[in-house]
């Protein structure tokens, strides 16, 4: 048996307002440039059924690489247009659905020029100025402004910023902001690590000419076969058969759903951390969710880099998953596949409710713990788990997987080939008991040990939904 140390880590339908879940909602500005290739059309699809969970305040058409010297807010109405047509029905499953006419008002556009061309003196555009106005409202929440092509949009923004506030003014305005680039799509994006050392940056750095997206996270979205080249993951998933069934044959917004050229969704994991299913907290990258998994760290120079990285942020990790081959996969692409089934079933779920009433849909079951989720334990502890006021509004039957998220957290151990560095008793149940490792631990013996609970449906599509046990081992 080969033994390794691994740091463990995070591990009857009712009224419509409750079918699905009511967290807090975080905020969105997307930059995207829509029409280069159909992925940025799918990704508009899935966002917008996630209306209910997210507060979009922008959606603005942007060039990149792939698309220098256009913009295409059409393309946007269009999928606008689509999920006006299905909303009445949306709002039978979740009364938070947005009014098409509200989602008109927020699609802007960039200005039709390549990156650092769009940045400087008499380079304000719609979108820009736009940005700007959203960071600037007073509302407690970070914006989050999520790249799917080039950012010269975000790039203007606080290049203008900069040059009419203080100091002071630009740091506060730079503190309520976070970012989620799909990787480098044009020169801004390395100009904005550089010039503003404090944003907030998600990312796997580096231009598609370099061969970036291969080496990108985004890529464990639908990557397998083209530019993640990875295995392990349930390709059956996002083939264009599997999504003509289960998200083009249905309805108007469906049929808004291009079949993909390259992979299937490329921009998605920018905003699926946002989405509140228990298992994410974007304030945490490193914690992992249905968007990957990001350590913070500067990353070292590699040859598809623009330049050298020139400070920490947000970008690159790995964790080690059982894939369905039966083999274990360790890399970065593993940090989104490894909740494939999960995230495409939702989707599909999704687009039941757009043309589907409540009773003949699957909606996601709701985790509730019985304790805290935050626990403090010593070393051979045995540390009672238990979700048993858990629940499905549908009704259905609930099935339970406690694991502990081994690439996250601070407590480590080593661990055998099971790939499960500590035992969790009865773990496919409400009740479980996490037996706190004594031996074989490394220095300094203490540490955050992330213990994730799975709870799925059995509906159809069955749906999933998460809640998450940090254990602080103490002394």
């Amino acid at each position: 048996m080969h033994r390794f140390f691994g740091c463990l880590g995070l591990l009857v339908i009712v009224a419509a307002a409750s079918l699905a879940s009511a967290g807090e909602r975080h905020r969105l500005f997307v930059l995207t440039d829509i029409e280069n290739e159909p992925d940025d059309a799918m990704s508009m699809v899935r966002l917008l059924v996630y209306a209910n969970e997210i507060d979009i305040e922008g959606l603005t058409a942007t060039t990149s690489v792939h698309q220098q010297n256009r913009v295409a807010p059409e393309r946007i109405r269009r999928i606008v247009d689509a999920y006006g047509q299905v909303q009445p029905n949306l709002l039978k499953h979740d009364d938070r659905y947005p009014a098409a006419d509200e989602l008109r008002k927020l699609i802007y556009t960039g200005l039709p020029v390549f990156g650092m061309q769009g940045v400087g003196e008499g380079k304000d555009s719609e979108g820009s100025e736009e940005l700007i106005k959203a960071v600037d409202r007073d509302d407690p929440r970070p914006l989050w402004v999520t790249a799917w092509g080039g950012a010269s949009v975000l790039g203007q923004a606080l290049w203008k910023v900069r040059a009419t506030r203080s100091a002071e003014e630009l740091e506060k305005f730079v503190s309520k902001l976070r970012v989620y680039t799909i990787s480098d799509q044009d020169d801004a994006g390395p100009w904005l690590r550089e010039q503003f050392p404090n944003l907030f940056y998600v990312c796997s750095p580096g231009y598609h000419a370099g061969g970036a997206y291969h080496h990108a996270t985004w890529s464990g979205i639908s990557g397998d076969r083209f530019h993640g080249r990875f295995t392990g993951a349930d390709f059956g998933l996002v083939t264009n058969e599997w999504l003509e069934e289960h998200v083009r044959s249905k309805g108007p917004l469906g049929g808004e759903y291009p079949e993909w050229e390259f992979l299937m969704e490329g921009d998605t994991p920018s905003f699926l951390n946002l989405i509140d299913n228990g298992l994410a907290d974007p304030e945490h990258p490193n914690w992992g969710g249905w968007g990957g998994r990001y350590e913070f760290y500067t990353p070292p120079m590699q040859k598809w880099f623009a330049q050298e990285e020139t400070r920490p942020f947000w970008a690159t990790a790995q964790d080690e998953v059982l894939g369905v081959d039966g083999a274990w996969h360790t890399g970065n692409h593993a940090t989104i596949w490894r909740w494939r089934s999960a995230y495409q079933n939702d989707f599909s779920a999704r687009m039941d409710w757009t043309i589907r009433p409540p009773a003949e849909a699957n909606h996601p079951p709701v985790v509730k713990l019985d304790h805290d989720a935050k626990l403090t334990a010593k070393k051979g502890d045995r540390v009672e788990l238990a979700a048993t006021a858990s629940s499905d509004p549908d009704g259905d039957e609930l099935t339970y997987q406690w694991f502990a998220y081994n690439e996250t957290g601070t407590f480590c151990t080593s661990s055998g080939s099971s790939g499960q560095p500590v035992a969790i008793e009865t773990a496919d149940q409400p009740r479980a008991t996490l037996l706190v490792p004594a031996g074989r631990v490394m220095p300094p013996g203490v540490g955050t040990l992330h213990v994730i609970l799975q709870v799925t449906d059995q509906g159809v599509p069955p749906l999933t939904r998460y809640q998450r046990v940090i254990v602080d081992i103490v002394e």
